[in-house]
């Protein structure tokens, strides 16, 4: 690789992993909070209560999954095709998995 062509095409930079712990910190204490708040609410029967709960309970599975590409050096990385997950994107859904493209390939 010539210094021209690095000059094109920039290496994306890697989220700093406590940057990344912090944000997976503040999404897992929202959804904690959230199903708290489900919790006591006192329907758990309704159904779209069910659901929600499931959802949240999802979340915080992907959360911690986050949590141990953080450890093990694969956070930001596409678990689809391997490129960065661009930094938007994991500032949004910080426990992503996949970058846009794959997300919609992985959703079919």
């Amino acid at each position: 690789m010539s210094l021209d062509a690095s000059r094109i095409e920039p290496r994306p930079e890697r989220l700093p992993a406590h940057e990344a712990r912090q944000r997976l910190e503040h999404a897992r204490s929202t959804r904690v909070t959230q199903l708290r708040a489900l919790d006591e609410s006192g329907q758990a029967d309704d159904q779209l209560m069910s659901a929600q709960k499931a959802a949240i309970e999802r979340a915080l599975k992907e959360i911690d999954e986050a949590f141990a590409r953080v450890e093990n050096g694969t956070y930001g990385a596409c678990l689809g095709c391997g490129k960065p997950v661009p930094g938007e994107r994991l500032e949004i859904l910080p426990y992503t998995r996949y970058c846009v493209a794959c997300q919609r390939r992985a959703a079919t």
